[in-house]
């Protein structure tokens, strides 16, 4: 795409209301580009209209019109969100009309180096750590993206002597062309999102395009223990930096045999960061998130001090195996954020206790029997609810597990409350109540910190 201020007076289009679209709406009127913010949703469930129409923007609601994308549409800017076979996204590749994420509007406005972090699991819970790093380090960060700020907004603020940190998923990525972060980190890759993709290939390639752009100056930060992170570490044209927890490496950030986080430099010197019984987070999945971003933070120039400073003092992010409450001898934890199997069963790992484990939610094809083996060896009990309640109670059952509950209460409010109270009864002194669906959010559930909360509140309330 042009630069931001080279869309004065042509039409650009805005495909929903979001946190993003609305900064790139704003952001583009700004820049005197004539722009149309389109949602299916109502007018009614749209706050957000009214804001951008008092600044002249025209906002449609209520679907998509054929009228929307014409012969005079120079962009449209999309929210990650939307599907590829949305009927303005047809009609634009149709036009050959460019269409991109607020990811690439933000990198060409963006004067900060940026550092892109994405994955499977562990965004979010890395992303902070790296943000407070810079921070401990000195070196003014702005968080922003799928956490903190709005992109556009933040990136158009953003100085030379700043870091940009941004969450990236792979929606976002798949619409970029020209994004360049300074220093780009992979943490892992698992089957998921294929409602959205379509296939392995499709998803793999969307994660891929966060190293596309980078040059020889630039830092790519790969899971050595990832088998397609060590395929990409062979094909990026960047400075490549592993991070292992299975094994010592040549050069790169690793777990020693001695169970100490060591940067080791090209140069083969050995630098301890800390013992990782002194971090501040569980799970052996913290460790590589912790492995991560201190392998990004070394390469932006933090201390070594720094970075053990913080991960001994960080005790996690809300909605990522958050300690909620004990009452009657029974632990509470909140993992919402565990949308996908593989990100549940590292959390249910991280437990040397047995868990009864609530899940369920948005149905996107997956069996579930990949968690076969760790509900026969670390789960107690399972209570189920959502779209996939069934699914993972045939599992649960094959795995052996008679304690076995249903939620079959539309109302979402109505189903965490019983859930929590079933699970309550299923456990015993000693045990822990794991909320970690599997699954996202979207059959019931606004979003997993919606879905979170009200896992909170229901603990709170027995």
């Amino acid at each position: 795409m042009k630069h931001p201020s080279e869309y004065r007076g042509e039409k650009v289009v805005v495909l929903g209301l979001a946190r993003s679209g609305v900064a790139a709406a704003k952001f583009f009127h700004e820049m005197g580009a004539d722009v149309t913010v389109n949602d299916r949703k109502t007018r009614e469930t749209s706050p957000e209209a009214d804001e951008l129409e008092a600044l002249g923007i025209s906002v449609v609601c209520g679907g998509h019109p054929p009228e929307l994308v014409g012969e005079d549409t120079a962009l449209i800017v999309k929210n990650p969100g939307i599907p590829y076979g949305a009927p303005p996204v047809v009609q634009a590749a149709e036009r050959g009309i460019e269409v991109v994420t607020e990811v690439e509007v933000a990198y060409h406005i963006c004067a900060a180096p940026m550092i892109g972090i994405t994955g499977s699991n562990g965004k979010t819970t890395t992303t902070t750590l790296i943000g407070l790093m810079l921070e401990a380090g000195k070196l003014n960060p702005i968080v922003a993206g799928n956490i903190g700020r709005a992109l556009t907004e933040a990136a158009a603020e953003a100085k030379p002597s700043d870091w940009m940190v941004v969450e990236l998923s792979s929606f976002q990525l798949k619409g970029t062309k020209e994004f360049r972060p300074k220093i780009a980190c992979l943490l892992n890759l698992y089957e998921t999102h294929l409602d959205y993709h379509g296939s392995m290939e499709d998803y793999v390639a969307s994660k891929a395009k966060l190293f596309a752009n980078q040059k020889q100056d630039d830092v790519a930060v790969l899971n050595a223990d990832d088998e397609v992170c060590r395929k990409l570490a062979g094909e990026v044209s960047s400075e490549v930096l592993l991070f292992s927890r299975q094994r010592e490496l040549d050069k790169g950030v690793y777990l020693s045999g001695d169970g100490v986080l060591t940067y080791r430099d090209a140069e083969g010197g050995t630098y301890p960061i800390l013992p990782a019984k002194e971090l501040g987070i569980r799970g052996s999945h913290n460790i590589e998130n912790a492995l991560a971003a201190s392998a990004v933070a070394l390469s932006a120039g933090v201390p070594v001090e720094a970075i053990a400073d913080v991960l001994r003092t960080f005790r996690g992010v809300e909605h990522r195996l958050e300690f909620v409450g004990e009452f009657g001898g029974v632990a509470y934890y909140n993992d919402s954020k565990a949308t996908n199997p593989a990100a549940t069963t590292k959390t249910v790992e991280s437990f040397e206790q047995k868990v009864i484990l609530i899940a369920g939610g948005l149905d996107r094809g997956s069996d579930y029997k990949e968690m076969l083996p760790l509900l026969a060896s670390r789960v107690k009990a399972v209570v189920t609810l959502g779209e996939t309640r069934e699914k993972i109670n045939r599992v649960a059952r094959e795995a052996g597990l008679a304690a076995v509950e249903t939620v079959d209460t539309a109302n979402s409010t109505e189903a965490i409350g019983e859930a929590v109270h079933a699970a309550s009864k299923l456990a015993g002194e000693g045990d822990i109540v794991l909320l970690s669906p599997a699954c996202a959010s979207w059959d019931m559930f606004a979003s997993y910190e919606e879905r979170g909360r009200m896992f909170k509140e229901s603990v709170h309330n027995l």
